[in-house]
């Protein structure tokens, strides 16, 4: 397994785009097999009406060359009368094929998005690590590729079933009236459809600019950095503008060709057309026939191509859905074959561990690292930045496998746990608390749904929190606002907490867990404390006042514990120790 593991660098690397299958990307729409039997039907049926309605115009057209005024009126009434039923067929065959298409495409969305989404959310954390994979670029192939996808479905697929039949039904038609025109104008309709040119212009990156930008938008306002991200956002569309530049002279060109061989392909066809009617091989009415069967077929066929950028950009997005859907993770959450525990002590072992993140892979944290962390007790891990003290809260978490070495929870190594069951006995507050767009009250009970509210008001007040929601007009139904924008650094770090202790972990981790509390941090400290007792927690900090109560005090540099025992024991050291020397560096950075 630890091999693995060892790959997880390649997962910087982008999913390879097979090539699209359609067959499977219809097979996704098997549930609506109905609507696609009544499409199908409906625009194989659309299309023979092209032929059949251009067929009665030639027989038209043949009307005024007879000489029996009687039978003028009684053929134009009869093809009157065939164009108003044909007008007919035409709305209904539309109505059922438009919608039955167009239901298709709406469920193939939801159905893609939802695939897609779940899919997302089991990949491992090491994945989103990497600048390709971040929420505006996944919010981007969720809302294009998936929209790309239905309109390939919806639109698309009615047009090519439509214009196939429009083309055999017209073709059979002409050969079987008049085959030698036919046969003149058919060779003619390559040259008249202009092939059209694809567009492959990736606006992925001006996407996540804008994602980012509207997402840090304080910050940029802040620092008046406006300016900076419109020359980044500039900046990244130049690929694309100049690509369509370059491609509208190739759309040009395209189109003045077609335009003369249509013109061209007339002329051939009026001068062919009488030197056949001259050697009396065939009659007027044929000739009108056959030119407006095929004529009208030659621009059916001609839109139909101009779809094809549609269509190329539909095929890139159907390889890029299906990449992700097809992607196996290296960390699976819901293994059917984990250990699911109903409980756990939480005694934790870190052995032997080599580890580097997997977007930093040359980068080593850890080499050969190892700790014990007791049940029911609590460990405070500190030390400069960058010594590795959040790395340890991620490889407990499991949201990283080692390189090397294992991770034991219990005794058992924590890959061999179901990590859904596992983590429902871990609580997570970190340095940047995460909150949902909802109401307070919904994010306290994210994690313990079958609450009662007397629960939620408690683990409120353990947190400090109770006092400040109180005052807000709709109380624990105020709504957070998106990221919790609604509320302060301190506000969102209290309601995690509260969040946390209604969940009542077997081990509690707190990544700087009261780093954004200002007045009421000695409070909320108190209240971590009593949370704490009788449960293995891990506390990371770096202001050392926090920790001072705390079991054991395990001090880290470079990736390695260089010290290790209570706050009184580790200061007995004198100032030869380095938890010592970080005291005195924070108490004399507050006198001054």
């Amino acid at each position: 397994m630890a091999g693995s593991v060892g790959d997880a660098g390649d997962s910087a690397e982008k999913p390879k785009l097979h090539a699209p299958s359609f067959r499977r990307l219809l097979l996704l729409n098997a549930p609506e097999w109905k609507h696609v039997l009544v499409g199908c039907l409906s625009a194989i049926l659309s299309g023979a009406i092209q032929p059949v309605y251009a067929y009665a115009m030639g027989c038209t057209f043949s009307i005024y060359y007879l000489t029996d005024h009687e039978e003028i009126k009684d053929k134009t009434r009869m093809y009157a009368f065939i164009f108003l039923g044909l007008v007919v067929c035409s709305f209904l065959l539309n109505v059922g094929q438009h919608y039955s298409f167009g239901a298709m495409g709406e469920y193939l969305t939801k159905r893609t998005r939802e695939r897609m989404l779940e899919k997302v959310l089991t990949f491992e954390v090491g994945w989103f690590d990497h600048g390709d994979n971040s929420s505006g670029a996944i919010c981007s192939w969720l809302s294009k590729d998936a929209n790309i996808v239905r309109s390939l479905v919806g639109d698309r697929m009615a047009l090519v079933i439509q214009t196939v039949s429009v083309v055999l039904i017209a073709f059979i038609m002409g050969l079987v009236i008049a085959w030698r025109l036919a046969l003149v104008m058919l060779a003619m309709q390559p040259f008249i459809v202009a092939a059209s040119t694809l567009d492959k212009q990736a606006q992925a990156e001006t996407s996540k600019i804008a994602a980012d930008a509207v997402s840090n938008l304080r910050t940029i306002t802040a620092f008046s950095s406006q300016d900076r991200i419109l020359r980044l956002f500039a900046r990244a569309q130049d690929g694309p503008y100049r690509e369509s530049i370059r491609q509208s002279w190739f759309t040009g060109f395209g189109l003045g060709t077609s335009v003369s061989l249509t013109i061209f392909s007339w002329a051939l066809n009026y001068w062919y057309c009488g030197k056949l009617m001259a050697e009396r091989l065939i009659t007027v009415e044929a000739a009108f026939q056959t030119t407006m069967i095929l004529v009208t077929t030659g621009r059916v066929i001609a839109d139909a191509c101009s779809m094809t950028t549609d269509i190329a950009k539909g095929a890139d997005a159907v390889s890029s859905v299906f990449a992700i859907l097809d992607r196996q993770t290296k960390i699976d959450p819901d293994n059917p074959k984990g250990h699911k525990p109903e409980k756990i002590t939480g005694d934790v072992e870190i052995i032997d561990v080599d580890f580097a993140y997997p977007s930093r892979p040359d980068v080593t944290i850890f080499k050969g690292f190892s700790l014990s962390i007791v049940a029911g007790k609590s460990t405070a891990l500190v030390g400069q930045s960058g010594s590795g003290k959040s790395t340890i809260i991620g490889l407990i978490e499991r949201f990283y496998d080692p390189l090397k070495g294992v991770v034991n929870i219990d005794g058992r190594d924590i890959r061999a746990y179901n990590l859904q069951a596992l983590r429902r006995h871990i609580g997570l507050v970190s340095q940047e608390p995460t909150l949902f767009a909802g109401t307070i009250k919904e994010n306290i009970m994210l994690e313990a749904e079958a609450a009662s509210e007397a629960e939620v008001e408690d683990a409120a007040r353990s947190a400090n929190a109770h006092d400040f929601i109180s005052t807000l007009k709709d109380g624990y139904d105020t709504w957070c606002g998106d990221r919790g924008v609604q509320l302060s650094g301190g506000q969102k770090q209290r309601i995690a907490i509260a969040r946390a202790i209604l969940k009542n972990p077997a081990v509690l981790l707190l990544d700087e867990a009261t780093s954004a509390l200002g007045a009421s941090e000695k409070a909320v400290q108190e209240a971590l404390e009593r949370v704490m007792v009788g449960r293995t927690s891990v506390v990371v900090a770096h202001r050392l006042s926090t920790v001072q109560s705390c079991d054991t005090i395990a001090v880290l540099e470079r990736g390695v514990v260089v010290e290790k025992g209570t706050h009184a024991s580790l200061m007995a050291n004198g100032r030869s120790g380095a938890y010592f020397g970080l005291v005195s560096l924070q108490q004399g950075g507050k006198q001054h």
